[in-house]
């Protein structure tokens, strides 16, 4: 999924270019599912590596097509910059490992939930991170997630973990990744690197203890493990070039079309139980959601 943009709704002249980018990006993501379950035989932590050495040649050709390249030089050039980079590619990762088990393990709906909460989680960490006030709509839409995590959790005995975990990951992702001083597609690419040296050695450790699937298991799974690098890298950079040309009302509108495709494959393709209670606990996020985004609505009329 996406890094969250600028909580600002900054005078943007929206471009339908713009708008099929972010449609596209959002329609990838979610169709993931379906990828997911193509290769749900292989680890989630070997599929992770896979995706991260897989992007490295799309994100460098984009970068050298963009003439971008001078950015990421200078990038290592700065320990600042490191550093943060090396926070968001942990945090990311973990997202993307949780994503995986969770589809894999038959809980794609515990993952549509955490993309639903995401938005939500993110008003949070602006008012105790970055001191932001949110106003009345979004108390309440908050108080709705709360509920339905509450309800999820008195059902389950436990708390929604596999939700709360994507939400959060992605939520300080998003968080930290606006501190790197470079562009999405710089700070992808710098991510993707910096995570290749963990997942080139996690590759070499199980292909050497015949545990790998890139190879032994025949020319199926090297297709397959090929093609995670297109399906990670490709909707991320759509949407970094979505976003620049689309105010921040439109994006936060159009990011729940990414959760409703995976609630839907969840229910009607992969045939996932779907109870009375989690019914309830969805209905308090969506009026969560529509809460929100009439909030967005009203910051959007102020500003213009």
């Amino acid at each position: 999924m996406s890094p969250r943009p600028p909580p600002t709704d900054t005078p943007v002249r929206e471009s339908l270019s713009g708008f099929l980018f972010a449609i596209g990006a959002f329609g990838l993501w979610g169709f993931m599912p379906l990828y997911v379950k193509l290769v749900d035989h292989v680890p989630p932590a070997e599929l992770v590596a896979h995706r991260v050495i897989w992007s490295i040649p799309v994100a460098g050709l984009l970068l050298i097509a963009l003439r971008r390249t001078a950015d990421l030089r200078a990038a290592f050039g700065s320990p600042r910059t490191l550093a943060m980079a090396a926070l968001t590619a942990g945090l990311i990762s973990i997202n993307w490992g949780v994503y995986m088990w969770a589809i894999i393990s038959d809980r794609a709906l515990e993952g549509a939930l955490g993309y639903y909460i995401n938005p939500l989680v993110n008003v949070v960490l602006g008012a105790v991170l970055l001191g932001e006030r949110f106003n009345r709509l979004q108390a309440a839409a908050i108080a709705c997630a709360v509920i339905a995590v509450a309800i999820l959790t008195f059902r389950a005995g436990g708390l929604p973990w596999v939700s709360l975990a994507l939400a959060f990951s992605f939520g300080f992702y998003g968080f930290f990744r606006k501190t790197l001083p470079i562009g999405p597609s710089q700070g992808f690419m710098l991510e993707v690197l910096i995570l290749s040296v963990p997942a080139l050695a996690l590759i070499v450790y199980v292909t050497a203890i015949g545990q790998g699937h890139f190879g032994p298991t025949g020319m199926a799974d090297i297709g397959l493990l090929l093609l995670s690098g297109p399906v990670t890298a490709v909707p991320l950079l759509l949407f970094a070039f979505g976003a620049k040309a689309l105010r921040y009302t439109t994006i936060g509108i159009l990011q729940y079309i990414a959760p409703t495709m995976i609630f839907l494959l969840a229910i009607f393709v992969f045939g996932e139980p779907f109870s009375v209670w989690q019914l309830i606990a969805f209905c308090f996020i969506w009026t969560g959601l529509a809460l929100y985004t009439w909030s967005l609505f009203r910051s959007a009329r102020k500003v213009a």
